[in-house]
């Protein structure tokens, strides 16, 4: 009996490590409505696991070591303040409070950082992941900073301002504070924000006009406005690639798939419910679309730009991050 007893125990551990095990790679969705981080494995399109986090988790980043995902908590009629901290092995959550920096919302890591914006107080900040501290703040003077976007080397960042009608460029530079901010006039509300992968051109989808307006980099101007292309703009994303560009569209139901280099439209996905947050996997063949309405995530070939897979996520789901 003491070997069967043994031998049931190490079984049940195994199957309880088993069970924890973080599939590699794994799709992280933040259902809203139901304030949880869900892990989906990629591959067989399965959810695996899932985590509470604070109330209205909006966007989510992951840690450069891939261990921790980090949310922001951008709350319901009650702003949130905190960011949900969560180790993926242990499926476990704490919080930081983030105080006056209310409704945080697009979130990014570069270079070991956590960079999030916060829409109440204009600015974007930085979380050491080490102390859970917040160890910079830089304000854009924009109404609704909200989605955020960056160079690979963290000296330039870009953000939507939804209310100002505007993009904020912010680089590093030799003046005092050592950081210069550059408001850039886009279209009409201006929510959704990419760069693309050459670091040439920020593009953002104006949910206001449903247009999209293509900044250059360098001079940090507006080069193209491509006129509407949606009924509701909402998030924009490249391919890896940078070939193509997909514009998710909740009140037309669909995906707009544009060619990068001739600004032409390719296709337009039916997703069979209200698209949200969009994630690419990495390897360049497949793109993830959350439905907030129907509580899923729908994959898209990107070669055929035929929907191909489908999972049950939760009430809400939207923003989206990948961890190798």
């Amino acid at each position: 009996m003491p070997k069967l007893k043994l031998l049931f125990a190490v079984i049940l551990v195994s199957l309880i490590s088993a069970a924890q095990e973080l599939p590699k790679p794994a799709l992280l969705v933040l259902a809203k409505n139901q304030a949880a981080l869900v892990i989906v494995d990629p591959a067989t399109m399965k959810v695996v696991g899932k985590v509470p986090t604070g109330v209205g988790p909006h966007e989510l980043a992951v840690s450069a070591d891939g261990k921790t995902a980090f949310v922001a908590n951008y709350g319901e009629k009650t702003p949130g303040s905190t960011l949900s901290v969560i180790d993926l092995a242990a499926r476990t959550e704490k919080k930081v409070e983030l105080g006056a920096l209310k409704r945080p919302h697009g979130i990014i890591q570069r270079n070991g950082k956590i960079y999030f914006t916060s829409e109440m107080a204009k600015v974007i900040a930085s979380l050491d992941p080490a102390t859970l501290t917040v160890d910079w703040i830089q304000g854009t003077g924009q109404n609704i900073t909200h989605m955020l976007c960056a160079t690979a080397d963290g000296k330039k960042f870009f953000t939507a301002n939804i209310v100002s009608d505007s993009v904020s460029a912010i680089e590093q530079a030799q003046i005092p504070g050592g950081w210069k901010v550059t408001a850039i006039p886009v279209g009409k509300g201006p929510e959704a924000i990419d760069m693309s992968p050459d670091e040439k051109e920020v593009w953002t989808a104006h949910s206001g006009d449903d247009g999209v307006s293509i900044v250059d980099i360098a001079s940090l101007k507006v080069t193209e406005t491509i006129p509407a292309l949606t009924k509701h703009s909402n998030r924009l994303k490249f391919t890896p690639d940078g070939k193509q560009v997909l514009i998710s569209d909740p009140e037309g139901h669909e995906v707009v798939v544009l060619d990068h280099a001739t600004r032409k439209e390719l296709k337009r996905v039916k997703t069979g419910g209200q698209p949200l947050g969009i994630q690419m996997a990495p390897d360049g063949s497949r793109a993830f679309i959350a439905l907030a309405d129907e509580g899923a995530v729908v994959a898209i070939d990107l070669k055929t730009l035929e929907l191909v897979g489908r999972v049950a996520t939760g009430e809400g789901s939207d923003g989206m991050a990948w961890v190798n």
